[in-house]
């Protein structure tokens, strides 16, 4: 199981007289990562390296430091906690004294490896849309049984002259138990159908 932040975390050191400030948040979109990146920049640091994952899409920058010595560590600290829609910004006041490549490595990555160790996470939850078309009867009987299926949000979107049409949320692991329940509710009647997908 994959995990996301709950909140924006953030963890300050300093190395060989160089300050290090990470600055991680949750990011569902590219969009939404960029806009922590801004906001976790800090205008008068000499870097703001930074990477973000959000399920098959990473981007990473090293910012002016030495290629593959800041944005990839980074990205390298998400991806070794087992975190997904997170976006880190890592800024660094020089200090003086030159860390060289390996220092720098160890420096950004483990900067953002800190800041993640201490942010509260939460499981990602890939959640499936249904459609039901059930009978009026069965409607009450299928609203009543949500309760053994926690996080599921039901809707009634529409009517037909046999019954009401149902959009259901609910966690993916748990459609088949769902659509297993609805049959035998609706002894085969009711007809369930896919209608989209959401994270």
């Amino acid at each position: 199981m994959m995990f996301t932040l709950v909140r924006t975390e953030r963890f300050e050191q300093e190395i060989k007289k160089s300050r290090f400030l990470a600055h991680a948040a949750p990011a569902g979109s590219e969009e939404e990562a960029r806009r922590v990146i801004a906001a976790g920049s800090s205008p008068d640091a000499g870097h703001n390296c930074w990477a973000f994952r959000i399920g098959d899409i990473y981007r990473f920058s090293d910012d002016g430091e030495p290629g593959g010595t800041a944005g990839r560590p980074i990205l390298q600290a998400i991806e070794g906690q087992g975190l997904d829609r997170v976006a880190v910004v890592v800024s660094r006041w020089f200090g003086g004294i030159l860390l060289g490549a390996g220092g720098l490595v160890r420096a950004y990555g483990g900067t953002a490896a800190s800041c993640l160790k201490a942010a509260e996470r939460e499981p990602i939850v890939d959640y499936a849309t249904l459609s039901i078309a059930c009978a009026f009867a069965e409607e009450a009987r299928i609203r009543s049984s949500l309760g053994s299926f926690p996080g599921t949000q039901v809707e009634t979107t529409g009517f037909t002259a046999d019954g009401v049409q149902l959009r259901v949320t609910l966690p993916r692991d748990r459609v088949e138990d769902f659509t297993r329940m609805v049959t035998d509710l609706s002894r085969g009647q009711a007809v369930i159908g896919p209608v989209g997908d959401r994270g």
